[in-house]
């Protein structure tokens, strides 16, 4: 995504009305005075600001976590998940005002136009008002104190702005949400799906209030959004990834794709090399291990139970595990997946295998891939070019927030159990044994781990190991892969194909120190505003 620096798109729409600047853009360009007039250009400015509110970034998130490995270092998200960026070289560029820039502009014209629905005109407003406060939210979560700007700039010095204090950042996030979902309607028709929604305003702010440990917040946000009565889980867990089930029930915001003109290209590139992909974005084996057995105990406690065979370590888990991630063994497109060996058989013949892990830079170096968004294949006549969404927020994180906030407030109640009951029960798991887990701590231990079974490759892992204060314990070590082994092709189940005969692949070692918790700011952007100052740490 093209990311355009800070100190230029605070100050790009007012130097275009500045009589100074004026005269280096060509005499067609559109400028306020030729622009701002109708309903039709203020909705065309609307298009434009949703344009690039959020993207593809949303899946590579989890490779800054302990679920999930990114090869390709041009991709930028490798050294974040492995602790080693610095100002020299900060990973994917992040701090992006490009949207936050479009809405000040939007906000500040708006008004000059008259509307025959008022209600529209507000409505608009506070549309641009969410994508603003969101994109401030992904910024204070990565850098903390962000410089807030809430309108444009005449001058390029005017527009060197020094960081604003992070509280006042989340104030004004808070604040904003609040007052927008108080004027966004419930939902739309199907000709205007895609555009914010009193859900969508409060589903944010309901994660913000948690990130934030405003359990109280976070429990009243949640509690609106069920009590819509306008979201509802999906039948199926795989399904609501899937093309044909796009602007189901169970999604409260995403970003919206379509096919020949804002196409999701990322999904061919999360394919394994033996069908084209990029393996962009691959798990690694602590997100495996994370998974619990199907009968709801942990692989740990399996293991002292005889119930876990460590010769299988596929088999028997949560169903989630084999809907999210393509692992060896599995049948997949035609053929069984086998990452671990350098040939094949095929026709009888032994040949170069595309996907052994060791290979090619395209197959995936942890012998695992994704399979969230990307199964069935055959769903996709062009996968470098499909109308697929990418979700943002869906109603299964509001019942885990109403669960992990009455944890956090001490209200283990019914409404507390039944929200995780919801969740678990649609994917194939049991029910939350009401015995094992009676108190506050072993339940704070099942809501963690099931945000992490449920939201796995969703983009939240990061932020919630470093809110619940892990990312130092599972940050810090060795990544590693699928364990080796050979696959048994003539076994009919495929969890038990890999046969588990070594250690596991090592990926990177990972290092994460305090100071990590924020990211550091390109040399490039500090250069061109001398105000800006470097996240601490990485001086």
């Amino acid at each position: 995504m093209k990311k355009i620096y800070l100190l230029i798109m605070l100050a790009i729409a007012s130097l275009q009305s500045c009589s100074d600047f004026l005269d280096k853009f060509p005499g067609d360009a559109l400028t306020p005075e030729t622009f701002w007039k109708t309903e039709a250009d203020a909705k065309l400015a609307l298009v434009g600001c949703y344009r690039g509110w959020e993207s593809e970034e949303i899946l590579y998130r989890d490779c800054a976590s302990d679920n999930a490995y990114s090869f390709h270092k041009h991709e930028g998200w490798q050294v974040i998940g492995n602790g080693g960026m610095s100002s020299a070289d900060p990973g994917a560029e992040l701090y992006d005002y490009t949207t936050i820039n479009r809405c000040n502009d939007f906000l500040e014209h708006i008004d000059a136009i008259n509307f025959k629905d008022a209600d529209l005109k507000e409505r608009y407003k506070a549309e641009v008002r969410f994508l603003r406060a969101y994109r401030y939210f992904l910024l204070t979560n990565n850098y903390g104190d962000v410089p807030l700007a809430t309108k444009t700039y005449a001058t390029i010095e005017e527009a060197r702005l020094t960081r604003t204090p992070k509280a006042e950042v989340e104030k004004f996030i808070l604040e904003e949400l609040k007052a927008v979902a108080a004027v966004l309607p419930e939902k739309y028709s199907s000709a205007e799906v895609g555009h914010i929604t009193k859900g969508a305003a409060l589903a944010i702010r309901m994660r913000f209030n948690l990130y934030l440990g405003n359990y109280e917040a976070a429990l009243t946000d949640a509690t609106a959004i069920k009590a819509s009565n306008v979201y509802q889980l999906f039948p199926t867990y795989d399904g609501t990834f899937q093309l044909a089930n796009v602007n189901n029930k169970e999604v409260i915001l995403d970003v919206q794709y379509k096919a020949n003109d804002l196409e999701n290209w990322l999904i061919a590139a999360l394919f394994p090399n033996g069908d084209g992909g990029w393996s962009s974005i691959v798990p690694i084996k602590a997100l495996v291990d994370a998974y619990e057995m199907k009968d709801g105990s942990t692989v740990e406690e399996a293991k002292s139970t005889g119930e876990y065979d460590s010769k299988y370590p596929f088999l028997n888990r949560d169903p989630r595990l084999k809907m999210s991630i393509l692992y060896p063994g599995q049948d997949w497109n035609g053929r069984i997946f086998d990452p671990l060996a350098k040939n094949i058989n095929e026709d009888g013949k032994e040949v170069s295998n595309p996907d052994y892990f060791n290979g090619a830079n395209n197959a995936s170096k942890t012998g695992f891939s994704f399979k969230k968004y990307t199964a069935p294949i055959s769903q996709y006549d062009d996968p470098w070019n499909t109308s697929m969404n990418l979700i943002v927020s869906r109603y299964a994180e509001v019942l885990l927030t109403i669960a992990e906030a009455k944890i956090e407030l001490g209200r283990l109640d019914e409404e507390m159990y039944q929200s995780l009951d919801m969740v678990r029960e649609r994917a194939g798991m049991p029910k939350v044994n009401r015995i094992k887990y009676a108190s506050k701590d072993k339940l704070r231990e099942l809501v963690r781990r099931e945000r992490r079974a449920e939201f796995a490759f969703e983009g939240l892992r990061r932020a919630d190991i470093i809110r619940w204060d892990i990312a130092k314990d599972v940050l810090n070590g060795k990544a590693e892969g699928s364990w080796m082994g050979g696959i048994n092709a003539d076994e009919s189940n495929e969890d038990k194909r890999l046969i588990q005969i070594g250690e596991p692949i090592s990926v990177e070692t990972r290092q994460f120190q305090p100071f990590n918790r924020y990211l550091p700011i390109s040399q490039q952007q500090i250069d061109l505003n001398k105000n800006l100052t470097q996240t601490p740490g990485y001086n």
